[in-house]
């Protein structure tokens, strides 16, 4: 008779319903080695449904509390990672909400183990996404950005994942409500953030930049801190996300006076009517329909001044053929676009 191999990486799970609460029994031992083989198991359960709604409802939950402060780096890291999984259904994410484990998640941030940083971004960045998490995360917000300016002065490759995460994370806070960030210098950091050389980091800074120059205030400081001029650069970017967003701030930014005639000193819309003649075949069409609209509103919003409506009235072939597009959004974006060029005073 041959015997069951067991996996050393894991612990043992009891059969039935009394597999969840032995391992989390198993959790409250001494040895980080048999804690972080039981959050493995852990991990593994999640999966089902039914585990799931038993780790949340059978108040399990509290007993991770102790585990984040762990004095094992393994054990903290994992800690975060069985979280993770826990987020992935709406059940989770409330009971996380509910729970006090927000203030300890947020203390990782600053945990000398890489694994445990980024794992507890991973979470943070997960909840953000939705309304009632990043809401709960706005408090957050100021130590986030202090996190940001950190990694920017430091720029380690390895430390890329942790920086994209808390990008993500103050993208999905700040489009809820982009104060906190606009106070806590944000503007300032994102800008230094845009010459990153990871096209990833680069796309969540821009589209994080994007949510702060929703208000008067963020449009303005966009122009006082000079960052129109990095914009313009990312406007040429290989990455089409990257570009997209960087249209999007110009798009926000271009509605205020100040936006409008820095635009126009840059040369911005040769640039913005570029984009909008590449030649596109369905599939690109779809890709970067985002990005058309927002040059067609930049454009709009840049005709207003009496010299962007003369650059602009060189472009109305150009606008004409967008007019014709086959998606309604394309092709009502151009038509305001047309009609504010040809407006005559």
């Amino acid at each position: 008779m041959t015997t069951a191999v067991m996996d050393p990486n894991r612990a043992p799970v009891a059969f039935g319903r009394r597999a969840v609460p032995q391992l989390f029994e198993q959790l409250q031992v001494q040895d980080p080695a048999h804690k972080v083989r039981a959050l493995t198991s852990l991990c593994d359960l999640v999966h089902e449904p039914e585990r799931l709604y038993q780790t949340v409802t059978g108040g399990f939950l509290k007993q991770l509390q102790v585990l984040l402060q762990d004095e094992d780096a393994a054990v903290r890291s994992k800690t975060c990672e069985l979280l993770q999984l826990v987020m992935n259904h709406s059940i989770g994410r409330s009971a996380l909400l509910a729970s006090s484990l927000l203030t300890p998640l947020s203390d990782l941030m600053d945990d000398p183990s890489a694994s445990c940083r980024t794992n507890a971004h991973r979470v943070l960045s997960s909840l953000a996404q939705q309304p009632a998490g990043a809401e709960a995360l706005l408090s957050l917000v100021h130590k986030l950005m202090l996190k940001l300016c950190q990694l920017e002065k430091v720029r380690q490759e390895k430390q890329e994942e942790e920086q994209e995460l808390l990008l993500s994370t103050l993208t999905s806070c700040s489009r809820l409500d982009p104060l906190p960030a606009l106070a806590s210098d944000g503007v300032r950091v994102l800008g230094q953030t845009l010459t990153h050389t990871s096209p990833s980091i680069r796309r969540e800074a821009a589209a994080a930049l994007m949510a702060l120059s929703v208000p008067a205030d963020g449009k303005q400081q966009v122009c006082d801190q000079g960052i129109l001029s990095n914009l313009l650069v990312l406007l040429h970017d290989r990455n089409l996300d990257v570009q997209t967003n960087t249209a999007g701030v110009i798009m926000n930014t271009v509605i205020i006076r100040p936006g409008k005639y820095l635009c126009l000193e840059l040369g911005v819309i040769p640039v913005l009517l570029e984009l909008l003649s590449e030649e596109e075949d369905e599939e690109q069409k779809k890709r970067r329909k985002t990005l058309v609209i927002y040059c067609l509103r930049a454009l709009t919003a840049l005709s207003e001044a009496p010299e962007g409506r003369v650059i602009l009235s060189t472009a109305l072939p150009l606008l004409e053929r967008r007019r014709n597009e086959q998606d309604e959004d394309v092709r009502r974006a151009a038509r305001t676009a047309i009609k504010v060029v040809t407006w005559k005073p």
